[in-house]
Order: structure tokens, then sequence, then C-alpha cells
């Protein structure tokens, strides 16, 4: 016996608004916020052995103290050329290379700079509730366009996709409260 029709669009729904959250999720966890996170340079591109490569694929990156990251390339020949890409990534850090290591010290946030990310992060809270919207109004199009599907089974798939779309707004919520509150603490 195959699931029916309902149930599977069900499933692709919520497939659709969970990656929405975690794409959000992801994207925030780029944000500085002014504590040392190494997740802060998964955004930066290094050009090694010919081509443009993530930070973390040539070095491994840690946060041994609040204001400060730390980064530890895999070839030692490759010191500058990360150097450089953090200094061209928008991210404003100044990097200090010793040779084997470099030192990315995080300046304190002025009030000015923290109300712009507050910005960047509600710009991006908003995507994720858009792509949230999509999937559920798309899902809903399709469960009224089913055939030999009662209306009842219809009403019943169009309040559980409310659901899901609510939980997930919630979820959205929850991120952009907590990271709005993280930028803005001194």
């Amino acid at each position: 016996m195959t699931t029916p029709p309902i149930a599977d669009l069900e499933k692709a729904a919520r497939d659709l608004m969970t990656r929405a959250v975690d794409g959000t999720k992801r994207e925030l966890s780029t944000i500085r916020t002014g504590k040392a996170t190494t997740s802060l340079l998964d955004t930066v591109k290094v050009e090694a052995y010919g081509q443009h490569l993530p930070l973390n694929q040539v070095a491994s990156v840690s946060a041994p103290e609040p204001r400060l990251l730390m980064v530890q390339p895999w070839d030692k020949k490759l010191a500058g050329a990360i150097e450089k890409a953090i200094l061209a990534s928008d991210l404003g850090l100044n990097p200090a290379s010793d040779g084997t290591h470099i030192r990315v010290p995080l300046p304190a946030l002025n009030e000015e700079r923290r109300k712009d990310l507050v910005k960047v992060v509600h710009k991006l809270t908003e995507e994720g509730r858009i792509a949230i919207r999509h999937a559920r109004t798309d899902t809903l199009a399709k469960v009224k366009k089913l055939e030999h599907v009662s209306d009842d089974d219809k009403r019943r798939a169009e309040k559980d996709l409310q659901k899901m779309h609510d939980d997930a707004i919630h979820q959205i919520e929850a991120l952009l409260k907590g990271k709005e509150a993280e930028i803005m603490e001194v």
C-alpha cells in the first residue's frame, strides 16, 4: 500500500521548513557578536593550491580567549594567504601572523556597529520566514489540487501545515531574540 499523498506533501513541507530554520541558524552563526567563535571565519575563502578553499579546509581555528581567534594553517606556506583572506573579508578583522600561527583579535563592537549587525540579523531571519511561508503556500496549493481526497482531509492537512508553519516561525523568532540579545550585550 502506498502512503497517502497528503502525508507525502506534509513530509516534504516539514523538510523544507526544517531546512529553512537550519539555514537561518547557520547564517546567524557567522555574524560577529563580540565573542570569539570559530564559525565567525566560516565564510572566509583562502586562495590555496590554485583555487579558493574555505578556511576550515586549510587550517584549524580555535578560540583560546573570549576576544581572540587563533588560526593554525596545516601548511605553513599558506599563512600569508590566510592572513590576506581574513583582511579581505568584510568582517573588519586585523590578523597578525608570527609565521606559524595567525592571531585574530576581535575588537569591541561600538553601538553603531551593533545596530547594523542587528539589522543584518533581522534581514537573515526574514529570509528564513519567507522560505517557511513559501513551503506552506506551495504545499497548500498542491493539497487543494489533489483529487480523490475528501474536503475534511484537505482541511485537516491545512491545519497541520499551519501548525508546522507556526512552529517553524517560532523557532526563527527564538533564534532572532537570542542573536539580538547576544549582539547588544556589552
